[in-house]
């Protein structure tokens, strides 16, 4: 298993009542939060899913299963933090982050740079190598409803060993 792996994560969370809103490690400002035995943060699900994912390990629910009491109510960070500490374990390094999350409300962009700061430093990452965007269901289905939120992620690791030199197959190709 050589090079650079790509892996894929979503989530999908009700909104409720009584509960914080949790996206990207940190609170969110809203009359409702997430669903969830954790803290329900489904931006961090899904970007820990692709970790994992990527390193052919499973995914959060193998690892983190709601029937365990030790995950109730826990923060989104130490997800993140748990699932680097595995994937250092393994021998993969953190690329980088691509994620969206899907809301009809509240707004997020002027939070999107507080969660790529919250996640980059779980991972232990630049800020650099984290990208959040942010979009809206355009009124479609029960996220378009406000009923949810959903997130995707996709992941890029290597090996540790690996460079991006050593591993390309396209070396030189781009100059």
């Amino acid at each position: 298993m050589r090079g650079y792996r790509i892996g894929s994560g979503f989530d999908v969370h009700r909104l409720v009542s009584g509960r914080p809103l949790m996206l990207g490690g940190i609170e969110v400002p809203f009359s409702r939060g997430l669903e969830g035995h954790s803290d329900g943060d489904c931006l961090v699900h899904a970007v820990c899913d692709a970790l994992l994912g990527a390193a052919s390990a499973g995914d959060m629910g193998r690892h983190f299963p709601s029937s365990d009491p030790k995950w109730k109510g826990a923060p989104g960070r130490l997800f993140l933090e748990e699932t680097a500490r595995m994937l250092e374990e393994m021998g993969f390094v953190v690329e980088n982050i691509d994620a969206t999350i899907v809301a009809e409300a509240p707004p997020l962009a002027q939070l999107l740079d507080s969660m790529r700061g919250a996640v980059a430093s779980a991972l232990r990452l630049d800020v650099g190598a984290v990208s959040i965007k942010a979009k809206s269901a355009d009124e479609l289905g029960a996220i378009g409803r406000g009923e949810g939120i959903a997130a995707t992620a996709v992941a890029l690791v290597r090996r540790s060993g690996e460079t991006r030199e050593a591993s390309s197959p396209m070396k030189g190709t781009f100059g």
